[in-house]
């Protein structure tokens, strides 16, 4: 075990010691310095364990930084963590003899979904630049889903974006889940920036609705250009 290894595992049985002499102390509430020294601690795993090799630990490290996000913890070091692992096997390529071995979809998809709990302008950032290198469809439809629930759509950027993404896989592969979070997306956006006016995402609805997609996914395609259409007359 080398002296990272050791320097972790010492920090996790620190923090739990710590635990346990609070529960036999009558679950007293941790002083600021013991809260400061935990999340320190907590911060330093989940740097070198969102780096580390193993898909297991990254998704260990994902466990983490869950419960920071809970605990309302949304640094810099939280965003670089997700940034990381958000591009895992795309953009942070590991390869043996020429061939990728860190190409983990699940850990990308994860790390998608705690961006969007974050909420920040700068997990935005981070989602759309995951939308730019992403090629699985089912890491799209969490990505898009994600950015859909942050909300934030200056001059229809984010919307224009998705609408490039879908009309990609309508061509070619139409997606069920896909063309779902992309309107749930839409609708999200639409109602947090008064409306979307991009005739790009529009005709996306449009296609969506006359693709083949099976019936519930055109059918909410119709209702949203339906319901748009009222609200514009």
């Amino acid at each position: 075990m080398n002296a990272l290894k050791r320097c972790l595992v010492l920090s996790v049985v620190c923090i739990a010691g710590s635990s346990m002499a609070m529960a036999q102390s009558g679950n007293r509430a941790m002083t600021v310095e013991e809260s400061y020294l935990q999340q320190s601690v907590e911060l330093i795993i989940i740097r070198e364990q969102s780096r580390a090799a193993s898909r297991d630990m990254k998704m260990v490290a994902l466990e983490y930084i869950g419960n920071a996000i809970e605990r309302g913890n949304s640094g810099e070091e939280v965003h670089s963590a997700l940034e990381h692992l958000g591009l895992e096997g795309i953009r942070n390529q590991s390869r043996e003899s020429g061939r990728l071995i860190n190409n983990f979809p699940d850990v990308r998809l994860k790390a998608a979904t705690m961006l969007g709990q974050l909420g920040t302008p700068e997990a935005r950032d981070i989602l759309m630049t995951m939308l730019l290198a992403e090629n699985e469809p089912m890491v799209f439809s969490e990505i898009i889903r994600s950015l859909g629930i942050i909300g934030i759509n200056d001059n229809d950027e984010t919307a224009i974006a998705i609408s490039f993404i879908v009309s990609r896989f309508d061509i070619v592969n139409p997606d069920n889940l896909l063309a779902f979070s992309t309107l749930d997306a839409f609708e999200r956006l639409a109602a947090a920036n008064g409306g979307i006016v991009s005739a790009i995402t529009v005709g996306t609805i449009f296609r969506i609705s006359e693709g083949n997609y099976i019936r519930p996914v055109r059918d909410r395609a119709k209702g949203i250009l339906a319901d748009w259409m009222s609200a514009a007359q």
